[in-house]
């Protein structure tokens, strides 16, 4: 399931993370250990920290207290081995309807940044139609991305993600444009495959809609905290 000897996908120590300009952490004193290949589903309501816990994992912000591990490597030391093998989904992901690149042109980038000059191969090119059909989306293929919907913009996003092939796979609330059947389609479908696989997905929501999820790990945040972290007995068949 995993490669190496790393047992966890993903370890915080004590880790603590300003904004800038601000006196009080974003996130506080958190202690995290997530194993390779489960599913971790944060929760928590408006403010809790979870878009900042999720970036600061990513590297994205810097951690001013406190330790972190992803997939082995050091953050923010080698960030950039590690974000290699990442993907990650924003929560903020609308573009505007003069967008200039096609949804295929969207999904490429998420190879783009792993390969030489940022230059795709014709197997590429096929990973990229693969990941848009696994997600209903080839049709859309040559729309404009800023044109199309709320929902279709984010399902591009979540190809994007997936064409990357990631060990680790961070999610800032997926479905919030999503319709109902695309959503049970990823959750019963395209999550489980993805752990079968040795991926570790960080899902948050900031309510229980995601619950109809079978995760491995919840974990509650509050005003920065790590409120609570309940383990379950999820089996993925290997």
């Amino acid at each position: 399931m995993e490669e190496g000897p790393n047992r966890y996908a993903v370890e915080l120590e004590s880790v603590s993370t300003y904004y800038y300009g601000e006196k009080r952490p974003a996130i506080q004193n958190i202690n995290l250990k997530i194993d390779v290949g489960s599913l971790a589903l944060i929760i928590g309501p408006n403010g809790a920290g979870k878009t900042t816990l999720l970036e600061t994992v990513l590297g994205l912000l810097r951690p001013r207290e406190g330790r972190i591990k992803v997939l082995g490597y050091r953050i923010p030391k080698e960030v950039l081995k590690a974000r290699a093998l990442c993907a990650y989904l924003p929560q903020d992901f609308m573009k505007p309807p003069m967008e200039p690149f096609t949804a295929r042109e969207v999904v490429a980038m998420g190879l783009a940044s792993n390969s030489f000059m940022g230059m795709l191969s014709d197997d590429d090119w096929r990973k990229v139609d693969r990941s848009l059909e696994l997600l209903g989306m080839l049709e859309y293929a040559n729309k404009p991305f800023g044109k199309l919907s709320g929902g279709q913009q984010q399902k591009i996003l979540l190809a994007r993600a997936l064409v990357r092939e990631p060990k680790l796979l961070l999610l800032d609330e997926p479905f919030s444009a999503i319709d109902q059947k695309t959503r049970s389609y990823i959750v019963s479908e395209v999550f489980p495959d993805l752990l079968r696989k040795g991926c570790t997905i960080l899902l948050v929501s900031h309510d229980s809609e995601s619950l109809l999820i079978n995760p491995s790990v919840i974990i509650r945040m509050r005003d920065g905290f790590v409120e609570q972290v309940i383990i379950r007995n999820v089996h993925v068949a290997h």
